[in-house]
């Protein structure tokens, strides 16, 4: 397809969008984030591809949602914009996403990158919900993702008082993966996502489909729910084979079923 706002690309079986917005900071709009649900819809419907990255240029992954659209905006006009809308569709891609993330990641690009299943980071990235200096709050779930990754202090902080994080101090706090340098952050996050794409895909699957129960549902709910999933991926041929596999000592040959 073409784009506008975004390029996407293979690399072996990891998907890549690139956010391409380069003279606004990769700033979120309709537009851009319409695009990037599209490719990010035509990545999980392909066979070929088994994981996503989502990435920005060395400078910033995005740097919020596009101010100069929503400034003179009503509340009627908000709740009629599907702009808030297209963020539900990044929940239902059942392949994993890893947010490949340097310089600036603010207001809505941390809300981007926080709805991703994982986050790598170059050592120049900045994390931070700056919204409370233009008279608003996060509204892209930045006030609940946050206190689940980083605690309800740190949060409140970042929320209240535009407190950034750097790279480190996201590591150090849990907000992300791993923090490599510019120069091979991209190429790190596409190998663990190669590295993902790798393993059984219908356990890939399931296993992020536990992990993301357990923010919506009780101790005892989540349990029973993982408990199902396992026992239903016994009755998939990749079970069979990779169990197989690790007895005959061999590397397992996964056919997806």
């Amino acid at each position: 397809m073409d784009y506008q706002y975004i390029l996407t690309e293979a690399h072996e079986r990891a998907g890549l969008i690139r956010l391409n917005r380069p003279k606004a900071l990769n700033a979120l709009n309709p537009g851009l984030l319409g695009e990037l649900m599209d490719a990010a819809e035509a990545f999980d419907a392909d066979d070929a591809i088994g994981c996503i990255v989502v990435t920005g240029n060395e400078k910033a992954f995005a740097a919020g949602a596009d101010i100069k659209e929503m400034a003179e905006a009503s509340p009627v006009k908000m709740l009629d914009s599907v702009f808030i809308d297209l963020w539900d569709r990044l929940a239902r891609i059942r392949k994993p996403i890893i947010a490949a993330v340097s310089g600036y990641c603010l207001g809505g690009g941390n809300e981007l990158a926080m709805a991703c299943d994982m986050i790598v980071a170059s050592e120049t990235a900045k994390f931070g919900q700056p919204e409370i200096g233009i008279g608003i709050i996060p509204g892209a779930g930045g006030t609940q993702r946050l206190p689940r990754a980083v605690g309800k202090a740190l949060a409140m902080e970042m929320v209240l008082n535009n407190r950034w994080l750097s790279a480190e101090e996201a590591l150090q706090h849990g907000l992300v993966n791993h923090v490599y340098p510019t120069e091979s952050y991209l190429d790190e996050a596409l190998k663990l996502a190669n590295a993902i794409a790798g393993q059984a895909p219908v356990a890939v699957r399931l296993g992020k489909e536990a992990v993301k129960a357990a923010f919506e549902t009780s101790l005892a709910a989540g349990i029973t729910y993982e408990r199902k999933l396992f026992y239903l991926l016994f009755a998939t041929e990749d079970q069979k084979e990779g169990m197989a596999a690790f007895v005959a000592k061999r590397k397992p040959d996964w056919k997806g079923r």
